[in-house]
């Protein structure tokens, strides 16, 4: 009897995670498919840098268009900027211009993979539902399925009604947390046709060095 009683608890417990895990996916599909349809996408947002063993806790802000996979992110002071074939990073306190092909940001998350990364190489479960100032902000637990990961958990903070990300929480196995918090998420602004578009030889008229890796 006892064998049973616990196999029973063992399978419910079992039914309840996979129940718990279809939940999160389909909210996190729900989420996909919305930045999926839109035509493109303006997020300001704060940064946030902690480790209180190494003395660590930094903020600043930064905002990204996004339109497809191109984007322009400002962030720290400089300026990134990917057209859909190569990534300009302009650093204007240096006066210099780094340009690199489409394969170096393939393997990290980009500002344009920041809304979707989710949907590869993690497991996820439901986590807690808070009220933040009268907005229903859910969590998703996201674990990366590679042991190897530097990265221990990512918690996914979803607005309940608009199905936008509202904040990331990132802990590292090394004990640092990153925090991103949307401040502002707009969709489908009138963009200018050459936003994408670097002008080398502006740059260079104003005496910036060019770098091409």
């Amino acid at each position: 009897m006892k064998k049973i009683i616990v196999l029973v608890a063992l399978f419910s417990s079992a039914l309840s995670m996979a129940q718990n895990s279809a939940k999160a996916k389909t909210l996190l599909d729900d989420v996909y498919n919305k930045v999926k349809s839109y035509d493109n996408i303006y997020v300001d947002f704060k940064y946030a840098l902690n480790n209180k063993e190494a003395n660590i806790n930094q903020e600043t802000r930064g905002d990204v268009t996004m339109q497809g996979d191109k984007y322009l992110f400002n962030y720290l002071g400089s300026q990134q900027l990917f057209d859909g074939a190569k990534v300009y990073t302009i650093v204007p306190e240096n006066e210099e211009v780094t340009i690199e092909d489409k394969s170096a940001e393939e393997n990290t998350i980009t500002p344009s993979k920041m809304l979707t990364f989710y949907k590869k190489g993690h497991n996820y479960e439901m986590d807690i539902l808070q009220n933040i100032q009268g907005r229903k902000i859910q969590f998703v637990k996201l674990t990366p399925i590679d042991t190897n990961s530097e990265i221990k958990n990512i918690l996914l903070g979803i607005d309940a009604e608009t199905k936008h990300i509202y904040k990331l929480i990132e802990t590292g196995k090394n004990g640092t947390k990153t925090t991103i918090t949307v401040n502002s998420f707009k969709t489908n602004q009138p963009l200018s046709k050459s936003l994408f578009t670097f002008d080398e030889a502006k740059y260079k008229k104003e005496g910036y060095y060019i770098i091409r890796n």
